[in-house]
């Protein structure tokens, strides 16, 4: 059960990895220009992180899963693992250490919430088979995730949640009480964010791959590298933050490493 009848929403990351930032961020500052022609490009620190929900009900919601521990093999057949290395990965990130360190096995979570299948937030979810766990994505994300032949598509490596009897959601979805499935789409076909009420803290919108970072938030909003229909993206940022306002909430960008650092991260340290 919750600490004293409360929700509690504990961050947890999940291991860091590297990459030139125009993949997370078009920003015309950095472009160039006729008068400089020799800007310096960007290699900056892109951690991930997962959400534990442990529910005033006694029901337990895991939001996505990280980077796997095999990264270098199965990002290297879909040739990404030199644009995406996870070279700055404590042992104890790997995320299962982070369900012991929260004396939890795959079994004991109900939900498990895909934000989207990438390979840096579905790699995990094979942990979840042969569980009674629920597994939820967006309709569109699953089509579009089976809609290819071969090993991958961009980021989407087919082995990481193929034969996982994922269970799909077509709008906006209150899974528990406070606890709200947004659609957002736009970076894939079906990206989700989650929107949690907490008692102390209010409103945390946690946005996955549909913000990256602060700087794309705006306003106005600044595009991300990786987007697969830029016009449900930024339909999709001014949905989030339309909610933000009306609910004063604090929006949780999907890597910003500077906002990981402000926030309360790890096990013991939740909101509440």
């Amino acid at each position: 059960m919750a600490s004293n009848g409360k929700t509690k929403a504990t961050i947890m990351t999940s291991g860091t990895m590297h990459a030139d930032l125009v993949w997370l961020l078009i920003d015309p500052a950095r472009m160039l220009t006729p008068d400089n022609t020799d800007k310096q490009r960007d290699w900056v620190e892109v951690p991930t992180h997962v959400v534990l929900i442990e529910h005033a009900n006694g029901e337990k919601l895991l939001w996505d899963t990280g980077v796997p521990r095999d990264w270098e093999d199965r990002w290297g057949k879909a040739g990404l693992a030199q644009f995406f290395p996870c070279d700055a990965v404590d042992e104890e990130m790997w995320l299962d250490n982070r369900l012991k360190q929260c004396k939890l096995e795959p079994s004991d979570i109900d939900y498990l919430v895909l934000s989207h299948l990438h390979l840096d937030h579905a790699a995990n979810a094979q942990m979840w088979a042969n569980t009674d766990t629920k597994i939820i994505v967006d309709e569109r994300e699953k089509v579009g995730a089976y809609s290819f032949d071969g090993y991958n598509q961009g980021a989407h490596i087919k082995s990481d949640y193929d034969g996982l009897p994922l269970s799909t959601i077509t709008e906006d979805t209150e899974i528990m009480p406070g606890v709200t499935i947004l659609q957002t789409p736009g970076h894939t076909w079906g990206t989700l964010s989650l929107q949690v009420d907490l008692e102390d803290e209010g409103t945390m919108i946690f946005a996955s791959d549909s913000l990256y970072l602060k700087e794309s938030y705006g306003p106005p909003a600044v595009a991300a590298g990786i987007v697969y229909d830029t016009v449900a993206w930024f339909e999709s940022v001014e949905r989030i933050r339309n909610i933000a306002e009306q609910k004063n909430a604090k929006v949780i960008f999907g890597h910003d490493a500077n906002q990981l650092n402000e926030l309360k991260i790890g096990p013991g340290n939740y909101y509440t």
